[in-house]
C-alpha cells in the first residue's frame, strides 16, 4: 500500500521558514504550511543528490515496506534516514524521480 505524501519541488529561491538539512546540502520548506504536501527544495551546487532530483519535481509516497516498495526498480538514492524515524528511497519512473518514505517506529 502507498499513500500520497507531498511532491517536492526543486527551487532557486530561498524561502520563509527554510530548514537545513547538512547531509544533501539542501533547504526544505512548505510542507507543514501547505494542505496539498508541496515541499520546496532549495539545493546548493555541492549538493551530492542526484541531478534527476536537483532538477525535476518528484512525488512522495508514504509505504509500509520501503524494501518491497523499491524491489525490482531502478533505484536511484538508495534508502537512508534524512531525520529520525524516517527512511526514504527514490527510484526512477518514466524519467521521474518517485521517493519512497517509511515512518520506522522509535522508542523514547
Amino acid at each position: 500500500m502507498r499513500k500520497y505524501h507531498h511532491i517536492g519541488i526543486p527551487t532557486d529561491t530561498p524561502r520563509e521558514n527554510e530548514t537545513y538539512l547538512e547531509k544533501y546540502k539542501m533547504y526544505v520548506s512548505g510542507y507543514e504550511k501547505s494542505l496539498y504536501g508541496v515541499e520546496w527544495m532549495r539545493l546548493e551546487p555541492d549538493s551530492p543528490l542526484p541531478e534527476l532530483v536537483k532538477t525535476v519535481p518528484h512525488v512522495a509516497f508514504e509505504v509500509e515496506d520501503l524494501e518491497v516498495a523499491i524491489q525490482d526498480k531502478e533505484v536511484l538514492i538508495p534508502p537512508n534516514s534524512p531525520s529520525k524515524g524516517i527512511i526514504v528511497a527514490f527510484i526512477v519512473d518514466n524519467g521521474a524521480p518517485i521517493e519512497f518514505i517509511a515512518v520506522t517506529k522509535t522508542t523514547e
